[in-house]
């Protein structure tokens, strides 16, 4: 589909033009001597000690971000295309015109050529990403350091025991600065992990539990229609298409996709998903989804290796938005890090990795769930920035993105003031919330009971985000919230880019994992569900030769709310407070609330 080309991005199309045309020898250019000045600093982030020396032949992936300098372009047309009051509306970009408008400029890619040169490098030793704004490149260690003029250290994280090879600090000589963004594995201390509760993991279902509901009354539900009782013990697709008003829509238009993004060796079992269909949805019996490797990702199909965070993301993800064409994609890296291991399992943050390749894809699923996620500050800033814009380009190519908000309040879970270990990572052990990260794409909260209020047996990610501006289309509702707190409350604990945008059901899962029937609890499971609907509203957009909804917020704070349940019963605790309360309109405990699809599929092909 055609846009209108700025000059901003006829400019950008010349500059990838350009630097098709340059040597394809890395170090064409002279090396200058340059003096080295620090680039990136970070205090010791909180839990972690160093632990030892790295050998000096162990092998890290270094990740260069060059410099987006259209970017501010590409987010215009993000937010024209994903307004249903712009008359652009769902008029997504092509990849080759997104990858037009985030292509360094030609003085970047010479002076990072130059540089990597003056270490030896050829391009045969780097993959460049297909606009040329990432360079990968593996090398060991001891050069690391002479190229970062760094130090790496193993670091361990006292309370999981988690290992990783990191340093604090790194250098790039002055030439560089503008023209490096970032590079990692360097400052990023995050311990990337699934979004699933600590407290209620998967556990095994009791007959007893089956039997109790048997013969009461059928509960009234938000969206008007009634609900089996069984639902307030035991989640299951029927449960979600009579509590989110569903019952009888089948998916039928062509060219519809759903996502699942694997991670940390989850593996997706095949076998567990059809134990899943014959009891939960035996018209899908039989089907599967298409497996994706992704950096070399494992599809391990013993039963036991299968992943409860992957069998819970496939099962309800596929069964709710079946027959819809589904895929899982199983990301290499599988944690933790032994420090005596001559070569690491994993020393990257993997959603790099994962953007790397579904930004290179020609035709990505239309909505793609993600359950895990990492605690804000354990991310720089200048790496969340650049995920984001990842995750912006996507949007801007016309595909959802959903990610849970995480299990633990507005930081820690823990409402004891006493205990709370909600402090800054930035040196100065302040107390403040800790938001989940990433928060700029739609991000899925948790409920549970019929009626529905904010899960309580553990508490639904929320509160507001400490590196990002309040984007305009939450202006209204983020306000009305804030409005009715009174005057000084959490004063200086938090900024005001509020998380969740939405929210589903999030506890007592039926999943099989393994070959059993267990019962799940987390944000995790909020995700995939929410996406399950996406992708049926999708479908009634495609049935009405209208293109997909792409990037979800701006619809749903301006005409979405209209089709969503309101959550106003429940609170997150966190940080040594009961944290906040879900009320009337937006919270940051459920969002703007749950999917009415009988509400919804009408207003997405409103005009």
């Amino acid at each position: 589909m055609g846009i209108f080309l700025t000059p901003a991005v006829l400019g950008s199309m010349i500059i990838k033009q350009y630097s098709r045309n340059v040597s394809s020898t890395v170090g064409a250019i002279p090396t200058k001597d340059c003096a080295y000045k620090v680039k990136e600093e970070i205090s010791p982030p909180r839990g972690w000690v160093k632990h030892s020396q790295p050998a000096p032949d162990h092998k890290i992936v270094l990740k260069i971000a060059l410099p987006q300098p259209n970017f501010s372009e590409l987010e215009r047309h993000l937010y024209e295309v994903s307004d249903p009051d712009h008359e652009r509306y769902g008029q997504h970009l092509s990849k080759e015109e997104v990858e037009e408008l985030v292509a360094p400029h030609p003085e970047s890619l010479d002076s990072v050529n130059e540089w990597l040169s003056s270490f030896g490098f050829t391009d045969d030793d780097l993959v460049r990403s297909a606009a040329k704004d990432w360079v990968t490149l593996k090398v060991p260690v001891s050069l690391a350091e002479k190229m970062l003029d760094t130090k790496y250290h193993v670091w361990k994280h006292t309370e999981s025991g988690d290992y990783l090879v990191r340093t604090t600090t790194y250098s790039l000589p002055t030439n560089l600065h503008d023209h490096v963004e970032l590079i990692q594995p360097t400052t990023m201390f995050g311990r990337f992990k699934p979004d699933k509760s600590n407290i209620f993991k998967a556990t095994p279902i009791p007959d007893s539990l089956i039997q109790a509901s048997k013969g009461e009354s059928p509960i009234n539900a938000a969206s008007g229609i009634t609900v089996d009782p069984s639902c307030n013990s035991i989640i299951t697709i029927t449960c979600l298409q009579q509590l989110y008003n569903a019952v009888g829509f089948t998916p039928s238009a062509k060219g519809n996709s759903i996502g699942i993004t694997g991670y940390l060796g989850q593996f997706a079992n095949l076998q567990d998903l059809q134990s899943f269909f014959a009891d939960e949805r035996p018209d899908a019996l039989n089907s599967s989804f298409k497996f994706i490797s992704v950096a070399g990702g494992q599809n391990n199909q013993s039963l036991a290796a299968a992943g409860d965070e992957a069998d819970l993301d496939v099962q309800f993800a596929f069964g709710l938005s079946h027959p819809i064409s589904p895929t899982f994609f199983s990301t290499a890296g599988s944690p933790p890090f032994t420090p005596d291991d001559d070569t690491p399992t994993d020393t990257n943050e993997p959603y790099t990795t994962w953007l790397d390749f579904i930004l290179s894809d020609p035709s990505p699923p239309l909505t793609i769930s993600t359950s895990y996620g990492d605690d804000e500050q354990t991310v720089p800033l200048s790496f969340a920035q650049r995920a984001c814009a990842g995750f912006a380009q996507l949007g801007a190519r016309g595909v959802s993105l959903t990610f849970s908000s995480g299990d633990f309040g507005v930081g820690d879970g823990n409402p004891d003031p006493a205990t709370q270990t909600c402090i800054t990572n930035d040196g100065r052990n302040l107390t403040k919330f800790i938001p989940a990260f990433p928060a700029s794409i739609t991000s899925v909260g948790g409920t549970s009971h019929i009626p529905e209020v904010a899960v309580a047996t553990f508490f639904s990610g929320g509160g507001f985000s400490n590196y990002f501006s309040r984007p305009s289309y939450q202006d209204d509702s983020v306000k009305d919230f804030l409005n009715t707190l009174p005057k000084g409350t959490y004063a200086g604990l938090f900024n005001p880019f509020g998380i969740p945008d939405v929210s589903a059901q999030a506890d007592l899962f039926k999943v099989f994992i393994g070959g059993g029937a267990f019962l799940i609890g987390g944000t995790s499971a909020a995700s995939p569900t929410f996406a399950g609907f996406v992708a049926l509203l999708n479908d009634v957009r495609l049935k009405a030769h209208l293109p997909p909804l792409g990037f979800l917020n701006p619809f749903l704070y301006s005409k979405g709310f209209e089709g969503l349940n309101d959550i106003t019963s429940g609170n997150n605790a966190g940080c040594g407070t009961p944290g906040f309360n879900a009320t009337k309109g937006w919270d940051p405990v459920t969002g703007l609330g749950t999917p009415n699809f009988g509400k919804l599929k009408e207003l997405v092909v409103q005009n």
